[in-house]
């Protein structure tokens, strides 16, 4: 369990460096754009790789069981997690309506999981990351008003289309074939 709270503390807490703009502008003035940015993308990498070993390592200690239809409750939630994250990055009209859909994404992944799983570990992981995305959402909100991050502007209604058909392409692959061998279990009930 220690991996994982290490590898959570850090890669949040690296990402929890822009939402404190006079830090990140200090790195950036000390480093350069370029160095900040490698910097900042390899060591998540190195935290998320870190964090995902802290997992799977993680004793099985089980707070609560949860009822077997939650599964199907995380699994119809991750439906539009997929297209949200997708959304994120080709702009369009559910860009326009959610700001800031990668973090609505990483909100309903966070609590599609907490539903689902009754271990530490997983209470522990989701609970993390869905309390960092309410914290940078929040954060957005004020750095947005005074200008520090701007909201880009919306694409044409086809970009919808294509974060609809990618989302749905992610999500069936992810449910039939990418958790399992990336997690080790299949969200489908047995």
């Amino acid at each position: 369990m220690t991996l994982l709270i290490i590898g959570i503390a850090a890669f949040l807490g690296l990402h929890v460096v822009p939402t404190f703009p006079d830090l990140r502008e200090r790195l950036v003035a000390r480093l350069g754009e370029g160095p900040y940015k490698g910097l900042f993308a390899l060591l998540s990498v190195a935290s998320f790789i870190l964090l995902i070993y802290g997992f799977a390592k993680a004793p099985l200690i089980q707070l609560w069981s949860p009822p077997s239809w939650t599964r199907w409750v995380a699994i119809v939630l991750m439906l539009p997690a997929f297209i949200f994250l997708v959304a994120g990055y080709v702009p369009g009209q559910i860009k326009a309506k959610l700001k800031h859909p990668f973090l609505v994404a990483i909100k309903t992944w966070a609590l599609a999981h907490l539903i689902a799983n009754g271990d530490l570990a997983s209470i522990v992981l989701f609970g993390s990351f869905l309390a960092y995305a309410v914290y940078d959402r929040t954060t957005l909100k004020r750095r947005t008003a005074t200008g520090l991050v701007t909201v880009p502007a919306t694409g044409p209604p086809s970009n919808d289309v294509i974060a609809v058909v990618l989302g749905l392409a992610l999500y069936l692959a992810f449910l039939f074939w990418l958790h399992g061998l990336l997690i080790g279990t299949s969200p489908l009930p047995q």
